[in-house]
């Protein structure tokens, strides 16, 4: 008789509880109040179960979107977002959610359903090895060997998602646990676990780090997503006050201390760290966001002040001249008790602030002079400087893509913690509706009234673009703003599109960072019941922004056209002739770009654009296409 005959013969005065509630309770037990996914078999009951437990469930249109919004839920609460999916593919698909969570440090609780048991190594459907897949992209991945251990099991998940450096954890349920019925009684569930502990530097440690902090002659704060998490704004605002010390928020660092505070030294970033000779890394990691900390990007004898909860991550890269290992949010609290002790301020007069602001100066001009351009289609800058003029200020901003993600960061302001979300240290396209998801499911819940303003290139877009319709489902407070170029990086207008297309078919000729040109994504808001708009011009965006941050009722997409080949300067048109140095990678490389009206010997290229293989002609000044 199988394991299920004899639950259901069971006595039946006894109370019967099913796996899916068993894990249900367990979650609502560790306080999990979210959770996002796509039901199927085996897992459905296990959603219904949480609902009726309390958790909110989100019901989304793909795993890894799934998977990225219950990461951000984790980063903006601290507590684990649950991401369900089904077994196998559905499994595969939050892998990548996975990686993203464990890379930004973000707790995670992926619950995938699983093949039954008594089919193990038979070819079940959708079989596969997801304990073991799992382990590489998690702190801890397990699968209860029986229902009774299931809560034990999700306290571990839950209490190692948060504990330490926070990541991401797999639990994995077989299929035959989910209607499984056992006798309630044999149920023990483990209580809530405890906030992490906090821990805090050594006192010989924070002497050393506050003595080369008084010493140094170009300071610098570093302020990163790790700060964020920590809630250290409090203390590392007083902490920049106090000490009259620059700063530089990293991407999600943005809004620890607000980006119009005068000590942010955002504008003159490249400077900042060339020149730094004392660094204080606050939650930030010395990895491709930070160039690593080497030269020429550093100075080679500059002397970093690690502050990290991660000890493995002390010594990354540069061998730090202090390592201050603990919770942000204590360390800076011993630092500020370091300072009261001997105050000190670093002197606002000195070189080096002079230095720092005349640079801000000289670059916010240079992006104000970009901003104030009249041509159509706009560029990044006057699209961005027009956003951020009717920016609510307690706005969440979330961002990706690729100049529409770093050009948005430099103008785009963020004044509260936590309320910057981008494609972070994976670098991962595809995770903004997920975020913005996430997000405006926590304002709504909270009853702030706070907007989601989702910032997309057009390419990101593209990678989770049916969300658009979780969107609406669930009515959530977000303007999408798509930030349409035609291409990834950069793109056709129709016109150069379609001469493009007389040479061949689009699988031959169009290079592969092109994109259809003037793609209509707001109709795909529409097509749900939102608001969509299709915009060219600064007039339009502004009055589209300005109807969409007045209409509580509904979420809005804004597709606003740009120059195909906007970047993060201004372009300037070159002739290229027989005797550019391109020649020859035009014969080596094979796809080349040739500015509008550009020359090759004495043929004009009739496109704005020209992504074709060109070889010098067998006769004449010229060059032909192969």
């Amino acid at each position: 008789m199988s394991e299920t005959n004899r639950a259901a013969r069971s006595d039946g005065d006894e109370e019967q509880v099913s796996g899916a509630e068993v894990i249900a309770q367990a979650l609502k037990t560790q306080d999990v109040e979210y959770m996002f996914g796509i039901v199927g078999i085996p897992v459905t009951e296990i959603a219904v179960a949480a609902q009726r437990m309390g958790v909110r469930y989100v019901g989304m249109r793909n795993e890894q979107a799934a998977c990225y919004a219950a990461s951000a839920i984790g980063y903006l609460t601290g507590r684990p977002g649950v991401c369900l999916v089904v077994s196998g593919p559905g499994l595969i698909h939050a892998l990548g959610g996975m990686a993203n969570a464990n890379m930004n440090c973000w707790p995670l609780i992926v619950i995938g359903g699983s093949s039954e048991r008594s089919q193990e190594t038979m070819g079940a459907f959708q079989e596969f090895p997801q304990v073991e897949a799992c382990r590489l992209y998690s702190k801890f991945s397990a699968r209860p060997s029986s229902i009774e251990t299931i809560p034990a099991i999700i306290e571990k998940a839950v209490r190692s998602s948060i504990y330490g450096r926070p990541g991401a954890c797999y639990v994995d349920i077989p299929a035959d646990f989910v209607n499984l019925q056992v006798n309630v009684n044999s149920v023990r569930y483990m209580e809530c676990c405890m906030p992490p502990p906090v821990s805090m530097a050594e006192t010989s440690a924070i002497c050393m780090a506050a003595t080369v902090i008084r010493n140094a002659k170009k300071p610098l704060l570093i302020i990163g997503k790790g700060a964020a998490y920590a809630h250290a704004e409090e203390g590392i605002r007083k902490l920049v006050e106090r000490c009259k010390l620059p700063f530089l928020p990293t991407p999600m660092g943005k809004g620890v201390i607000p980006d119009n505070h005068p000590n942010c030294v955002a504008a003159a970033r490249s400077r900042a760290l060339q020149f730094a000779d004392v660094i204080v890394l606050f939650g930030a990691r010395l990895n491709w966001i930070l160039h690593f900390g080497l030269p020429p990007r550093y100075q080679p004898d500059v002397k970093f002040i690690q502050v990290d909860i991660c000890a493995e991550e002390l010594g990354n890269n540069v061998k730090p001249a202090v390592t201050l290992l603990g919770d942000i949010n204590a360390v800076t609290k011993q630092l500020l008790e370091q300072f009261d002790k001997t105050p000190w301020q670093y002197p606002p007069e000195s070189s080096w602030w002079k230095t720092l602001r005349e640079k801000m100066k000289s670059n916010e001009a240079a992006s104000k002079e970009l901003a104030s351009q009249k041509s159509l289609p706009m560029n990044y800058y006057t699209v961005f400087y027009h956003v951020q003029e009717q920016l609510p200020r307690d706005c969440f901003v979330v961002s990706e893509g690729a100049n529409t993600m770093d050009i948005g960061r430099t103008v785009l302001q963020n004044y509260l913690p936590r309320h910057r979300l981008d494609a972070g240290t994976f670098g991962t396209m595809g995770v903004g509706l997920g975020f913005a998801i996430a997000a405006a499911i926590l304002a709504k819940a909270r009853n702030t009234g706070q907007r989601v303003i989702c910032v997309e290139g057009d390419s990101a877009f593209g990678f989770s673009g049916m969300e658009v319709e979780t969107i609406c489902r669930y009515n959530l407070p977000i303007i999408l703003l798509v930030v349409n170029n035609n291409g990834i990086y950069q793109g056709f207008d129709v016109d150069s599109w379609k001469e493009m297309l007389k040479f061949g078919d689009a699988t031959a000729v169009a290079p592969p960072v092109c994109l259809l040109p003037n793609s209509h994504y707001e109709q795909v808001m529409t097509a749900f019941g939102g608001k969509g708009y299709f915009v060219q011009t600064p007039e339009e965006l502004q009055k589209s922004l300005r109807e969409s941050l007045a209409d509580t009722t509904a979420p809005s997409l804004i597709n606003i056209m740009i120059e195909p080949q906007a970047t993060r300067k201004a372009q300037e048109q070159q002739k290229m002739t027989r005797e550019s140095p391109y020649k020859e990678s035009l014969r080596l490389q094979g796809l080349n770009v040739f500015p509008k009206g550009c020359e090759i010997g004495k043929e004009s290229l009739p496109l704005s654009w020209h992504w074709c293989s060109w070889t010098p002609a067998v006769k004449g000044n010229s060059w032909q296409m192969n």
